[in-house]
């Protein structure tokens, strides 16, 4: 396996836990759980939820620039020869970076927070604000898989 092989299937495999993780979140297990469980359960399910997702979500964090400027060196040599839809990955990665790091380091812990003090409207708020930044941060992973997807053949 060649170094770029290796860097593009750990990269790949990043984005699809990050991506498929939210997907699956939003899409299957917000439904799901609203459908049967109340609201104390509905949210100690969520504040359990989150930290163990997070856990992976911060290795592809950290996977995902590193595979990615390996490959740009490896492909393009270097940022400034790299094609435009390289540089829109980069931009949205970004974008997703700033909204996970909201949700993961203000907003999960006031939701745990809610659920130990058992204050249940609080936890219905701030699970509502991280519903939607999920919300908005799947349809940027979304939009970045497609530009990959997309991509011209190299």
């Amino acid at each position: 396996m060649s170094s770029f092989a290796l860097l593009y299937a750990l990269h790949l495999l990043a984005a699809l836990i990050w991506v498929g993780g939210m997907f699956f979140a939003w899409m299957i297990l917000r439904p799901a759980a609203g459908a049967v469980l109340q609201a104390p359960e509905r949210l100690g399910l969520w504040a359990e939820v989150f930290p163990r997702f997070f856990h992976w979500v911060w290795g592809a964090v950290v996977i995902l620039p590193v595979t990615g400027v390996g490959m740009l060196h490896l492909r393009f040599s270097g940022f400034e020869t790299a094609p435009t839809y390289v540089h829109l990955m980069i931009g949205l990665y970004l974008a997703m970076l700033a909204l996970f790091l909201r949700v993961s380091l203000l907003q999960v812990p006031q939701l745990r927070r809610a659920v130990t003090e058992q204050n249940w409207s609080a936890g219905g708020a701030t699970l509502g604000h991280i519903r939607r930044q999920v919300g908005v941060n799947l349809m940027l992973g979304l939009a970045l898989m497609a530009i990959a997807g997309a991509r011209p053949l190299l």
